[in-house]
């Protein structure tokens, strides 16, 4: 709502939980496009769509991410695109979603904190490297401007990264 987003993409569905929230978020005559790689995550995320009866307004697309980004050029550019996936390809997906977003969109990438992990050199965890990555590439793009925030809650510590497309 916060910028009347129309057109949301979401990389990463699971059981649908930030899908629903995302769907009625949107401004009148939106749309969700959301991405899951796994068949049994998309069953799942489908029966919570027709239960929130949302199903006329997300568009769920089974498939790995990497494969069906390229494909979405002509249902761009997105006002809102929400990164929620395996974190050793998030690079990739930042790489893939600037190509779908335009000046003024929002992409906000989620786990990023990784509990203090990622400031530990020692870690060799296939999730913190990616968010490593991720980070070094976002610091070398001049037009996103970004900020990751710190959340605190019942599942422990972690954070997520808020980018403006310039």
């Amino acid at each position: 709502r916060m910028i009347s987003a129309k057109r949301i993409l979401e990389i990463g569905t699971l059981g649908a939980y930030s899908t629903l929230w995302l769907a009625r978020g949107l401004s009148a005559g939106g749309r969700v496009i959301t991405l899951e790689a796994d068949p049994h995550h998309a069953a799942v995320a489908r029966k919570n769509l027709a239960r929130a009866n949302l199903t006329d307004i997300v568009d769920l697309r089974l498939g790995r991410a990497l494969d069906t980004l390229p494909t979405l050029a002509s249902e761009g550019p997105f006002d809102l695109i929400f990164i929620d996936a395996d974190k050793p390809s998030i690079a990739d997906y930042l790489t893939l979603s600037i190509k779908l977003s335009r000046p003024g969109t929002a992409i906000l990438v989620d786990n990023v904190v990784r509990k203090g992990a990622v400031t530990d050199p020692a870690s060799t965890d296939a999730n913190v490297q990616g968010v490593r990555k991720f980070a070094s590439l976002l610091s070398t793009l001049p037009n996103l401007t970004a900020t990751t925030l710190q959340t605190v809650g019942s599942k422990g510590y972690d954070g997520f990264t808020l980018i403006l497309v310039n």
